[in-house]
């Protein structure tokens, strides 16, 4: 479900201190529900792309995502010369002293992001290419129930006229299509996850 900004902005996350020339796009609630401290396997779902995996995706979403890979090829939007730390310097250059010695963060198996710190209710990677550079925040929070949750905030900084353009154009499909299917695949993969989990805590207890 997408939430208000509110939702994010209202939260003392350490984000705050290092986005503070880029636009929060979105903010999203996931459909992780769990204890306080299940914070680790919703980042090690993410970044390994095990929770991303799964019949969840939609036909529109991949055909989408498939377009966005081939345009990119063909105009090196994601050649090397425009990501992090060439075209942009890494926000982790921005990092208080406590941040850049607390744990970076499991690297993406899947995805071109790269992480910029972890806590423990708190991740942020980053990502760069010749349309914009953004930043994935993904964060645990209390449901209202006794239990928590996730919830993701993406930041973005368009590069000029042409990502301007880009993230105008690809908006109302990130948001009635895109994101979407991505939390339908994350909600199916983590209800197997706790559900196999839930299994192998209970065969141990016979």
């Amino acid at each position: 479900m997408r939430l208000q900004a509110t939702a994010h902005t209202r939260l003392p996350w350490r984000i705050h201190e290092l986005t503070h020339d880029f636009r929060l796009e979105d903010v999203w609630a996931l459909p992780t529900p769990g204890c306080a401290d299940d914070f680790g396997q919703l980042v090690h779902g993410i970044a390994s792309g095990s929770l991303s995996r799964g019949s969840g995706t939609s036909r529109a979403s991949r055909t989408l995502w498939s377009i966005r890979w081939k345009l990119g090829a063909l105009f090196g939007w994601d050649a090397p010369a425009a990501g992090v730390g060439a075209r942009v310097p890494t926000l982790r250059d921005r990092l208080p002293i406590d941040l850049r010695d607390a744990p970076r963060g499991p690297n993406f198996e899947l995805l071109p992001f790269k992480s910029l710190y972890l806590l423990d209710n708190e991740w942020a990677a980053e990502i760069a290419n010749k349309t914009v550079h953004g930043v994935m925040h993904l964060g645990w929070v209390a449901d209202g129930r006794g239990g928590y949750r996730g919830q993701m905030a993406v930041y973005v900084k368009p590069n000029g006229r042409l990502g301007a353009i880009y993230m105008a154009t690809i908006r109302p499909f990130r948001h009635l299509i895109v994101y979407p299917a991505m939390i339908r695949q994350i909600q199916q993969a983590w209800n197997g996850t706790t559900e196999s989990a839930d299994t192998r805590t209970s065969a141990g207890h016979t």
